[in-house]
């Protein structure tokens, strides 16, 4: 017998509950970026392999160990995406919107990243991304946070926090940038390697750095704000007092950065606060959703200056904090208890009646007619239909209503009045119920 092929390492096959949970995030996301007007854009899942290396940057790691890069038939580097921002970037360029600026972008979909895999992260894995391209004003920022605010909100996620830091315009990041080289270089045989070796191309990233030894120095390292020119400090400012009047609530975290130097303004991230439920499922320091302005962006691609700022989030995460969530029960089984074929076809009908009428509703019409509907049963509908042949041989069928009652009359009876209003749209005469919990009759005209 031939070896059944396995899944490759970093990958997975989403399914049952999960699966559930991962489409509630999407379908949250969907509703949400309608909301705030945000349009829907597809771009392919890889680009030419300089799109990314200018975007991202050659000396981070994820251009450097992680990104999915191979030759096609024609001799050009390729690279499986591994982030939205850069292939967002490079079709709003080669495609002209700038006609449409400023444009508000949303998508979703599978990123590739060669990375250790582990909790929550995959080598292939799935994102949903929000993007505002050619507004410069703070309230872009602010619109960006609130709607990423919403979504963790109704996707029920609580204990997480906003954490939001200026990088500062152009100035103030190159002075304080300077500043950071030199305080660094006179700790710099104390700092971890890959801090010393980052004080050379991107000394911004000392900032976030999780290893011990250079934790030692973030803490007293020179702040942005003593750098900021007064139009970044009036930039950040509306920003927070934004975010204040839209209800979202933030903290500042001075440490949080961004290490490209097409980075301005805005950075965010929002983290599971300590000893919540989020924190307990990802850790405390786990990013569950992060973005920022990257007003520089679009001229490392070879475009004119664009002001843009965006987000992106980890499904799977997302997914994670939502928890598991079943399967949705049908609001209505129809059973064929019946033999013949009409009995048949008229289940067929009524359950596709149902469907058409934006009722969920599913068919049992297999196996012993004795047994099915016990096999119905465990499917936990709110309604059955049962259709079988009648004892009238003047009639075709008979087809009968019976309700699961939860509670009193009342909610008996608006749970039947979907089921009542599918029925009639068949077409037949009208309904009547026998009693509050069942309903039965002949629903076909006579026999010719």
């Amino acid at each position: 017998m031939a070896k059944t092929p396995q899944a490759i390492r970093g990958t997975q096959d989403i399914f049952g509950a999960d699966a559930e949970a991962f489409a509630f995030v999407v379908e949250t996301f969907e509703r949400v970026r309608k909301l705030y007007r945000f349009r829907r854009v597809e771009m392919p899942v890889f680009e030419k392999t300089e799109v990314f290396s200018r975007a991202i940057g050659e000396t981070t790691d994820v251009v450097s160990k992680e990104m999915y890069s191979f030759d096609d038939r024609g001799g050009e580097s390729l690279t499986l995406r591994p982030e939205f921002t850069a292939g967002i970037a490079r079709a709003f360029l080669s495609n002209g919107w700038q006609q449409h600026a400023p444009v508000k972008l949303a998508t979703h979909g599978p990123l590739f990243r060669y990375e250790r895999p582990q909790k929550g992260r995959y080598r292939q894995f799935h994102q949903i991304d929000a993007e505002i391209i050619g507004a410069g004003e703070p309230q872009a920022d602010v619109e960006l946070l609130a709607m990423a605010d919403q979504l963790l909100k109704e996707l029920g996620i609580t204990g997480v926090t906003l954490h939001l830091n200026t990088l500062g315009d152009g100035d103030s990041r190159e002075a304080w940038r300077a500043a950071l080289v030199e305080y660094f270089l006179g700790v710099k045989d104390e700092l971890s390697e890959d801090s010393q070796e980052r004080l050379e191309k991107n000394p911004l990233r000392i900032l976030d750095s999780k290893d011990r030894r250079d934790r030692a120095f973030v803490a007293d390292a020179p702040k942005i704000d003593q750098f900021l020119s007064n139009d970044a400090r009036a930039f950040f400012d509306a920003v927070t007092s934004g975010l204040d009047a839209a209800g979202v609530k933030w903290q500042r975290a001075e440490s949080l950065v961004r290490g490209l130097d097409y980075y301005r303004h805005t950075a965010f991230e929002f983290i599971p606060e300590e000893g919540s439920e989020a924190a307990g499922k990802l850790g405390s320091q786990s990013t569950i959703l992060g973005g920022g302005r990257y007003d520089g962006l679009m001229e490392s691609l070879g475009g004119a200056p664009t002001p843009a700022v965006g987000w992106a989030a980890g499904i799977e995460r997302l997914a994670m904090l939502v928890g598991e969530r079943s399967e949705p029960f049908p609001m209505v089984v129809v059973v064929w208890e019946g033999k013949a074929e009409a009995t048949h076809a008229l289940a067929q009908r009524i359950c596709a009646n149902f469907r058409k009428a934006e009722v969920c509703a599913e068919l049992v019409a297999t196996g012993s007619p004795k047994k099915r509907f016990d096999k119905a049963n465990k499917l936990q509908p709110q309604h059955f239909v049962l259709v079988s042949e009648s004892d009238d041989p003047a009639m075709i069928a008979d087809v009968r209503i019976k309700v699961r009652v939860f509670g009193d009359y009342e909610v008996a009876q608006r749970q039947i009045d979907p089921v009542v209003e599918a029925m009639a749209k068949m077409g037949q005469p009208k309904l009547v119920r026998a009693d509050r919990y069942d309903w039965s009759g002949s629903v076909l005209p006579h026999k010719a």
